[in-house]
């Protein structure tokens, strides 16, 4: 068995998009893995046979994720560009989108059709009409119908107006997005006969999700109407399929919807908070709401779970369904403790858990009896299971060889109690080849977040780091998910009691392992993770190296200028500037800079509009400014999703440059970033 090298994650395959036919017999995902030669990442659909249990490759360009089943279920629809002559127009910036369709047997793929639209969404409605959501944005006309001297003109505009940016309202950008100001989800009918598209919703309007009835006479949509500020709160509305009517069916006062799906053809099922008493962070509920009297009714009301799956790796890619109405229920996956499992919900208000083994449902497919599962096994990479009963039988074995032939450390579960009698839970991995007579250097690693969760699953980057010979430690300090509400609530305690968790956590972990050698800690976060690092080096100096990622480092200058900062730290921190400014800077690492002693390397994107590049800047220039050896990588091309997504050169070049900082400064290595 071979230890695990610093490039293993470019040959995983990562699974997404699981979705059965609409008869049951096949199902369709999509199977992504890293491409270093072009630094991106492949991606092909796969089809699933029920009866034989075998599945076998679809596509083979390399470049198609997104499809969409046909109602004849023996056909599947994608977008694409196949045509040299449509990427030609899509490098001089026109804005459409391709379809193609090929059959599930065998066969070329061929254009289906095209709209001047860029689609995010499809669903059929019958065989000659479908349902589109795509961007939208008034000063940016759709091309297609236009005279070839008038394209040409405004081709030409947009390329002059590549050096502008008008922004009239918040947020103005999005992270993987980019500006983002006027810009909405709009829904549309296009008829493949007539090659007809109409818009089906006002052009002020922002669509989050759409969903269709079962005769597919109905679309029930949560949207955002807005013009200067985006709330969070949402509204619910339906649309008539046949006749065009549009109607709101609810817009409660502090609100916001997440999910909104069709029971019957008279009851909607919604998940939803009023963020009573929680704030932003509070768990969902589950609602019915009556199309006929259009009331809504909570379904339940002592409900406290993390509806969705929060449990942290950076072995996926894509993504998954984790909701889906199926026989007059709903199935969802839920983040209970450590792990994510599959549940279902009826009418009545009954939670059925479905799975109850360990690990990860990163995603789901219903139909009748048949469930499949994409899961991550506590060591195992992505496969997809078959649920029968409470067995999950395995599938595919796309990553089996990994297990096979690599070294993986087990996670080792150490918990504590703090001093307000919560129990923390948490994790060491060991150095891969262990000796208890040595002495080893141990870095704390610390999630994003903060509501979200580490587990037991398989995490390449600590798994790479215990196999340099590292001990690792991770725990889910307060304000994590999988415990409800009131352990996750850190509203205006930032830097208090999670940090009280942590240092308890890594006290804990030194009285249990000698192994590790107490004058050689490190500390390394992302997100979340990257603000407490910040904070840490602030307060304490018993860590010798530090690797902060993606980070907060002032919430003065983070409220006004992130995608999410305008509500996202009133709500956190408790204040705004203009209430309170003192409880911002108190609340920020960039107070406390002036007392670091601790070597830090900063990561950050250049396109992440969540954590920006400012806000590394700040902590970086200040450590420097305090004689504090620092280092600062930026990653061009990337946003927040860096080290689970982003592109495999700049995800090796991350992790060279973790494990080259943490070799110099715990190992006493000269080199930096040149490890692996």
């Amino acid at each position: 068995m071979e230890q695990i090298k610093l490039d293993d994650f470019t040959n995983f395959r990562f699974i997404s998009g699981l979705e059965f036919s609409n008869d049951g017999l096949h199902a369709c995902f999509a199977v992504h893995k890293a491409n270093l030669d072009q630094n991106d990442y492949d991606s092909n659909l796969w089809v699933y046979q029920v009866e034989s249990g075998k599945y076998y490759q679809l596509t083979g360009l390399n470049k198609e994720r997104a499809f969409t089943w046909l109602n004849d279920n023996e056909h599947i629809a994608f977008n694409g560009l196949r045509d040299p002559k449509d990427k030609e127009r899509r490098e001089n910036g026109e804005e459409f989108t391709v379809f193609y369709r090929i059959r599930i047997h065998g066969g070329e793929a061929v254009k289906f059709f095209e709209v001047p639209l860029v689609v995010n969404l499809i669903r059929q409605i019958d065989n000659e009409n479908f349902l589109l959501l795509a961007a939208y944005n008034p000063i940016r006309p759709a091309l297609a119908d236009l005279e070839e001297a008038e394209r040409a003109k405004i081709l030409k505009q947009r390329k002059d107006d590549q050096d502008y940016e008008v922004l009239e309202a918040i947020p103005f950008w999005s992270n993987g997005k980019g500006f983002i100001s006027g810009s909405r989800n709009r829904l549309y009918l296009y008829n493949t006969t007539s090659s007809t598209l109409k818009p089906l919703t006002d052009e002020s309007l922002d669509i989050s999700s759409v969903a269709l009835n079962q005769t597919r006479t109905q679309a029930v949509m949560i949207a955002h109407e807005y013009s200067s500020k985006r709330d969070l709160e949402n509204q619910l509305y339906l649309l008539e399929l046949e006749s065009g009517d549009f109607s709101l069916l609810a817009n409660r006062e502090h609100f916001r919807y997440r999910f909104a799906d069709c029971l019957d053809d008279r009851q909607i099922i919604c998940i939803g908070t009023d963020g009573e008493p929680y704030g932003l962070n509070q768990n969902p509920r589950f609602y019915l709401l009556d199309l006929i009297s259009r009331e809504q009714c909570l379904l339940t009301p002592d409900l406290d779970l993390s509806i969705g799956n929060s449990v942290g790796t950076d072995c996926r890619f894509g993504s998954s369904r984790l909701l889906q109405m199926f026989g007059g229920c709903l199935y969802f996956t839920s983040t209970e403790g450590a792990h994510s499992y599959l549940n279902r919900i009826d009418q009545s208000g009954r939670i059925t858990k479905l799975t109850s083994a360990p690990g990860s449902v990163d995603g789901f497919a219903v139909h009748n009896g048949n469930v499949l599962l994409v899961r991550l096994k506590l060591d195992r990479l992505q496969e997809i299971y078959r649920l029968e009963q409470d067995n999950e039988a395995q599938i595919t074995y796309f990553n089996d060889w990994f297990a096979n032939e690599r070294s993986i450390v087990k996670p080792e579960p150490v918990t504590y109690t703090n001093r307000d009698g919560a129990q923390i839970d948490g994790w060491v991995l060991k150095p891969l080849d262990w000796d208890p007579n040595q002495k080893y250097p141990a870095i704390l690693n610390i999630h994003g977040g903060p509501k979200t969760v580490y587990g037991e699953v398989f995490f390449h980057e600590m798994q790479y780091l215990a196999a340099q010979g590292y001990f690792v430690m991770y725990c889910n300090p307060r304000g994590s998910d999988g415990k409800g509400n009131g352990f996750a609530d850190i509203r205006g305690k930032y830097g208090t009691i999670d940090y009280e968790d942590l240092m308890g956590f890594a006290d804990t972990v030194l009285a249990r392992y000698p192994s590790i050698d107490p004058e050689r800690l490190g500390v390394a976060g992302g997100s979340y993770g990257g603000f407490m690092t910040n904070w840490i080096i602030g307060h304490t100096s018993r860590f010798k190296a530090a690797v902060s990622q993606r980070s907060i480092s002032n919430w003065v200058s983070m409220a006004n200028t992130t995608d999410i900062g305008y509500y996202f730290t009133p709500d956190q921190i408790g204040a705004t500037a203009w209430e309170d400014i003192r409880k911002l800077w108190d609340a920020s690492p960039l107070k406390y800079a002036d007392r670091v002693v601790t070597p830090t390397l900063f990561i950050h994107a250049e396109q992440d509009y969540r954590c920006w590049l400012a806000e590394g800047l700040q902590m970086f220039t200040a450590l420097k400014y305090h004689g504090v050896e620092a280092r600062l990588c930026m990653f061009r091309g990337e946003n927040h999703e860096l080290s689970r997504s982003g592109k495999p050169k700049h995800r090796i070049r991350r992790l060279q440059e973790i494990s080259g900082w943490f070799d110099r400064f715990l190992k006493g290595a000269e080199a930096s970033g040149q490890n692996g």
